[in-house]
């Protein structure tokens, strides 16, 4: 009976936030109420799990706040200095630039940093929405898998250490060989793709002011027709923004805290038995629930090299595919406003042609 309303649970995280509006509107508020359904039906809810689930997003929540706070504050030099950036250099260069230096640095500043300045360049960033977001999705898998270089960058790796008992870099170590070039990758893509959409955009616009040539009435329709491609109607910041995101985040991250545990009887009958080969696909579930959870989990100092390579593997590309998978993915839509489905339609093509790219690779 446990079992049968867990997997319920599951497929509803999996399939109401792209089919009912108001669910995919209301996310985080959503994944709260069924993780606290989860955590009552696997009987494991507790004051313990509460406090738990309380002081956990204290942290991110915090730094969302201040992060956001001060980028605020200081909208009008970083303005500025953005500016002078896009006046020096091209926009796939920029792009490059960003995805690879974030995913490489969120091991030092943490995901929650790099995620938090991801989104203040992707902001002004000289491109429409659709495209924008294309571009932060492709960092977030950057950062979501260079932060597990270190056990400094997010919770994953410092719970993999702990489980394996080794030494600070021994992540680096073990998967820097697939991480580092997968990250110089999410790069080169999200040049490419940003190089394209600027050619796009460029050829649109021509389109719009050809047809307005004759008619002086169509002037204003073209101008805002490239102000709109341009992105520069987003709306900015403001305080009550600024509150209502971290504590959407704080939400966020406290759903996750109940769906990991309360998915945990579900897991350990189904998930741990299972071969590493198989178990590298089935991580897959980390999309909607915490992957840290699973790493606690799965990971013990009696595997061997090959298995910790693809069960970890598995779950830093898989993180990247839905908004719960990872801790940039929840900053970054809260901050753009990016909703599940338009995030799903790029994450998990994206994540499913990396998955088998190192499928290939590791076995």
């Amino acid at each position: 009976m446990v079992i049968t309303g867990l997997i319920g649970i599951l497929f509803l995280v999996l399939i109401l936030p792209f089919t009912i509006k108001r669910v995919e509107e209301n996310l985080e508020l959503f994944l709260f109420v069924m993780g606290v359904t989860a955590s009552f039906i696997s009987g494991i809810i507790s004051l313990e799990l509460v406090l738990e689930a309380l002081k956990e997003p204290v942290k991110i929540a915090s730094a969302v706040f201040i992060a956001g706070s001060l980028f605020f504050l200081l909208r009008d030099h970083f303005d500025r200095f953005m500016s002078k950036i896009y006046e020096k250099f091209a926009v796939p260069v920029i792009v490059f630039f960003l995805v690879v230096i974030l995913g490489l640095l969120s091991s030092v500043i943490t995901a929650i940093i790099a995620s938090i300045i991801l989104v203040e360049f992707i902001f002004p960033l000289p491109l429409p929405r659709n495209h924008k977001i294309v571009v932060c999705i492709i960092a977030c898998f950057s950062i979501g898998l260079g932060a597990a270089l270190t056990p400094i960058g997010e919770p994953l790796a410092t719970i993999a250490i702990s489980k394996l008992d080794q030494e600070f870099f021994y992540l680096s170590k073990l998967l820097g060989k697939f991480i580092i070039p997968t990250v110089i990758g999410c790069g080169i893509l999200g040049a490419l793709y940003s190089s394209w959409a600027v050619r796009r955009e460029k050829i649109e616009l021509a389109k719009g002011e050809a047809a307005a040539t004759s008619d002086n009435n169509q002037e204003l329709e073209v101008e805002d027709y490239a102000r709109s491609l341009e992105g520069i109607t987003e709306e900015r910041d403001t305080w009550k923004g600024i509150i209502i995101r971290a504590l959407k985040v704080y939400l966020f991250v406290m759903a996750l805290v109940f769906l990991g545990e309360g998915f945990q009887p579900l897991i350990d009958k189904y998930i741990l038995a299972l071969d590493y080969r198989l178990l590298y696909w089935v991580n897959m579930i980390s999309a909607v629930l915490d992957n840290a959870t699973l790493t606690a989990a799965e990971i013990s100092k009696q595997m061997s090299t090959m298995q910790i390579e693809a069960i970890i593997m598995g779950l830093l590309i898989s993180g990247g595919m839905l908004i719960p998978g990872n801790i940039p993915n929840i900053i970054c839509a809260s901050k753009l406003r990016i909703t599940s489905t338009e995030w799903a339609k790029i994450g998990v093509p994206l994540g499913l042609a990396v998955m088998g790219i190192f499928y290939l690779i590791l076995f």
